[in-house]
């Protein structure tokens, strides 16, 4: 028997989740079955849809149940197989985070659409990059920046969130690519973070008290583009500065994922009209006929050194969370990952 912890959800967050709304539970695994392997997680993944899914309504995934572990991004190690396709050492990658371990089938699984169990040649890469700038959140940059919001020739781009997992890829895409970026974020720290990644202007926006007024500033002709991770004021923003025919990639709106009244859309919405703008949102599981270009583009820019990324670390599976929680205070600096082993 292998003894794992795990988090379950233990009631249904109103507005910001709490600590109480997430309980630590132990449980004991069995030798694996038939065709089954046991994996002990290294890392697991914390991100913003998360809050979703802890919400009991219909949405592009079910939501985690109460009384349940839940569910997210994971790396770990096979630790026993009975699988051939699968060996002890094997690195892989399966949707079975919040837990120490666990025992599944991935041929049951593959079949039954619920996610699969996948090796990873790390190729000399941090294994917990692929829960990050190589994984899901960097997919969604690459998606996001280059399919929804079509970047062409002489675009200048306005990123939400810019130092976080998701909006530090999408600037540094953008970067290579020879494009004048700007990019939102909150604190010196995240600041100095995109000025050494070479955003051309950082708006801190914790320190000004007009982000309208500031993109307006610094982006005097306009935008072309906007990557949407926050809502909110920011997306108030990037309706005024933009340029006729602007393509808006809406990801996130992580400022609005905990209201509990009713949410408030920016008031010069009106202004879509007038300068033929197209706001597109999109799930990057619906794009995955791009991953093999994602993979050979991003490992080539990782191998050449011309990727960075930041990781915040939570210690141990009772910190998930914390860590968690912390998304929403805009506490880390990159990727929020937790390290289980």
């Amino acid at each position: 028997m292998t003894t794992s912890r795990e988090i379950r959800l233990k009631s249904r967050p109103v507005g910001l989740p709490k600590a109480s709304d997430f309980e630590l539970a132990t449980v004991e695994l069995a030798a694996p079955g038939d065709g089954e392997v046991q994996v002990r997680n290294l890392w697991m993944s914390v991100d913003p849809y998360m809050r979703g899914r802890m919400y009991d309504r219909p949405s592009y995934v079910p939501p985690f149940q109460i009384g349940h572990a839940l569910q997210g991004g994971a790396i770990g190690e096979v630790t026993a197989s009975n699988d051939p396709d699968f060996k002890p050492g094997d690195v892989v990658n399966s949707m079975f985070g919040w837990r120490e371990a666990f025992n599944a089938n991935p041929k049951a699984l593959a079949a039954a659409g619920m996610g699969a169990i996948t090796k990873i040649d790390t190729q000399g890469v941090p294994p917990q990059a692929f829960l990050g700038v190589a994984g899901m959140p960097g997919m969604t940059a690459y998606v996001g920046l280059l399919r929804v919001a079509a970047l062409k020739d002489g675009d200048v781009v306005f990123v939400s969130a810019a130092a976080g997992a998701v909006g530090s890829v999408v600037c540094q895409i953008a970067k290579l690519k020879g494009h004048t970026v700007i990019g939102s974020a909150g604190g010196p720290e995240k600041v100095a973070f995109l000025k050494s990644i070479g955003v051309d202007h950082v708006i801190d926006y914790k320190a000004t008290p007009d982000v309208v007024a500031e993109l307006a500033k610094v982006a005097p002709k306009g935008i072309d583009v906007y990557f949407e991770n926050v809502g909110g004021i920011h997306l108030e923003a990037a309706i005024n500065s933009a340029r006729p025919f602007a393509r808006f990639a809406l990801c996130g709106m992580i400022s609005q994922y905990n209201e509990t009244g009713k949410p408030e859309g920016p008031p010069n919405i009106i202004l879509a009209v007038g300068k033929s703008l197209r706001l597109e949102g999109f799930i990057v599981s619906n794009h995955y006929d791009l991953y093999p270009q994602f993979a050979k583009d991003m490992g080539e820019w990782i191998k050449a050194g011309k990727i960075k990324w930041n990781e915040t670390v939570e210690d141990g599976v009772e910190r998930a969370p914390d860590a968690f929680l912390k998304l929403f205070s805009g506490e880390n600096l990159g990727k929020m990952l937790v390290k289980l082993a």
